[in-house]
């Protein structure tokens, strides 16, 4: 039974979480502030985290670089109000796993906690690849494989391809994607994005990269 620690000072929140986790077979553990989260951090042992930003006795992200900076690889969802590229950017830098923002579907969340435990590598091994369901990237050799087959992807295919692992289940927009992988040089018009996932449809498959008309991309698991 996985063990899931929860901290959010939100206590509604904290209900509505630990009750969903609960009946679908999870422990929970719940905090509200930083100073408690460490704490408890050293004297359990968790499979997984989701900790929101908006702690009342410091800022989450100071609390998200204190766990990797202790050098724990234990899985961490960020659950906050604070939506916009920067907020992701800044929250995925900072060493979380996953980034969703409030407010946020149950269902949503309890997919990505199990492909988060899904995916966890374990603790005494470097984490130099991606893996969702059978595609795997080697971030060292830049390496792919769709199960036993290897895919070549020119260098930009391959960073989008990171990129849609890295949030699996999640809507990515035409235009995150174009600020993480072109930078703010290309016109937003371009449709430099649409042929791009057309590449990785080829390697990956057509079923795997779906379109959501009107707001962008999501990879399927």
């Amino acid at each position: 039974m996985s063990r899931i620690l929860i901290i959010e000072d939100n206590l509604r929140i904290i209900d509505f979480l630990e009750s969903g986790l609960q009946a679908h077979g999870f422990t929970t553990i719940a905090v509200n502030t930083g100073r408690e989260a460490l704490q408890v951090s050293h004297a359990g042992d968790f499979d997984l985290v989701i900790l929101d930003l908006g702690l009342p006795d410091q800022d989450g992200l100071a609390v998200l670089k204190a766990f990797r900076g202790q050098g724990q690889t234990i899985p961490i969802i960020v659950l906050t109000a604070r939506d916009g590229v920067g907020h992701t950017v800044a929250g995925l830098e900072g060493g979380a796993d996953d980034y969703i923002t409030k407010p946020f579907s149950f269902e949503e969340l309890l997919a990505r906690i199990r492909v988060q435990l899904r995916n966890k590598v374990p603790r005494t091994q470097p984490n130099t690849s991606l893996q969702v369901a059978d595609i795997t990237l080697n971030l060292l050799t830049r390496q792919a494989w769709v199960g036993d087959r290897s895919i070549e992807f020119s260098a930009r295919e391959f960073l989008l391809a990171e990129f849609f692992l890295r949030h699996p289940m999640q809507v990515l927009t035409r235009e995150q994607i174009l600020d993480r992988i072109w930078g703010y040089d290309y016109d937003p018009g371009t449709n430099i994005v649409n042929v791009y996932v057309g590449h990785l449809r080829k390697k990956l498959g057509d079923n795997r990269i779906e379109t959501v008309r009107g707001v962008g991309y999501r990879l399927r698991v």
